[in-house]
């Protein structure tokens, strides 16, 4: 079966919060914040392959979701972050965006990398936000959602054979 159009939603990951910690320890006195940052959602990328011909993936595949990042840890410790999603595509795919029919991206070459959705950035941990003045700050920032887009996949099509002359 070869299908030359598809509509697919594109989530990328959301941003992990930042922790809010303190530093607890028996010789330490007064110890400080130690709230780790979150970690940055993961990002969906279409790359250009030649071993694939029809967009026959995205009939059964509407929907591509990429991880969100793990929030922030005790001991400055960073979140873990989201594992970006990979997508074959044949050459000669157009990306179109649904809302607004804008051309996105022209797959044209083996090997080109275009992100499509990109995750959002995670947050900082307390430890960021101490100063002289305020020593214990009880205060983190919320990481960021990724990116949500619909778009339409097109293939330009291109003939393996040729005639000349006469049938």
């Amino acid at each position: 079966m070869f299908i030359d159009k598809a509509v697919v939603e594109i989530i990328a990951g959301n941003g992990g919060n930042g922790a809010i910690a303190f530093r607890r320890e028996a010789c330490v006195d007064k110890g400080g914040p130690s709230g780790g940052d979150g970690g940055r959602g993961g990002s969906v990328i279409f790359v250009g392959d030649n071993n694939v011909n029809t967009l026959l993936e995205f009939k059964y595949k509407r929907k591509i979701k990429a991880d969100d990042g793990e929030n922030g840890k005790t001991k400055k410790c960073y979140g873990h972050k989201g594992d970006d999603v990979i997508v074959k595509v044949p050459l000669g795919t157009i990306v179109y965006d649904v809302n607004n029919e804008l051309v996105m991206a022209d797959i044209s070459e083996i090997g080109q990398r275009v992100v499509i959705a990109k995750g959002g950035r995670g947050g900082r941990g307390n430890c960021h936000f101490a100063s002289s003045r305020h020593q214990a700050p009880e205060i983190a920032e919320n990481g960021e959602f990724g990116e949500r887009v619909t778009v339409r996949l097109e293939l330009k099509l291109l003939a393996d054979v040729g005639f000349v002359g006469y049938p």
